[in-house]
């Protein structure tokens, strides 16, 4: 079994077992799913006084809770059981393209020329983990909710806010990754 689980699963099985999550959640009554509400619910147990945002039965939400803690449990154990301990293949064309950029990728996944302390305080640093992380929270909240909110449990609900939003993910990732990005990392 342990060996099932160290391999990806095909697209035929992880798939459809994330499209059984919305009509499982509508079974149980909820109809809300994904990552960035559960920022909310924290925050409506903590510091409920006074801002009208925060104001709601954050209690009956509280098995969005139980969800991310299972994706934090989940994370932990597939890194101490299932980790792979060959190590990371990087695309040599990506690799190449990077490098055109001045960044390497050795020693893993997230080079330390973009994902370190030193990086942060530079320009690109402060524009890409900064300006970034800001974007995407700002972002989050704005159009109402994540990507996987939107395009897994939206969409299946038949929400045209949810439609809108997730083409418009797409499309700022396209033009964000062929366009913006390439701009960034030349600074």
């Amino acid at each position: 079994m342990i060996d099932f689980l160290k391999h990806p699963w095909p697209w035929y099985i992880a798939g459809p077992l994330i499209g059984l999550t919305v009509p499982l959640l509508l079974l149980l009554g909820n109809k809300h799913f994904g990552i960035s509400a559960n920022l909310r619910h924290v925050c409506a147990a903590c510091f409920p006084a006074g801002i009208s945002f925060f104001q709601y039965d954050w209690k009956k939400e509280a098995w969005n809770l139980f969800f991310i803690g299972g994706i934090f449990l989940g994370a932990m154990l597939a890194s101490k059981w299932l980790a792979n301990p060959a190590p990371v293949i990087v695309d040599p064309g990506l690799t190449g393209e990077l490098a055109g950029y001045g960044i390497s990728t050795k020693g893993g996944l997230l080079p330390a020329d973009l994902f370190s302390w030193s990086s942060l305080f530079s320009l690109r640093g402060l524009i890409l983990l900064i300006g970034g992380g800001f974007l995407v929270g700002f972002g989050t909240r704005y159009a109402g909710g994540c990507t996987s909110g939107h395009a897994i449990m939206g969409l299946s609900t038949l929400q045209w806010p949810s439609l809108v939003a997730t083409i418009m993910f797409m499309i700022g990732g396209f033009l964000t990754a062929n366009f913006i990005l390439p701009l960034i990392l030349q600074l």
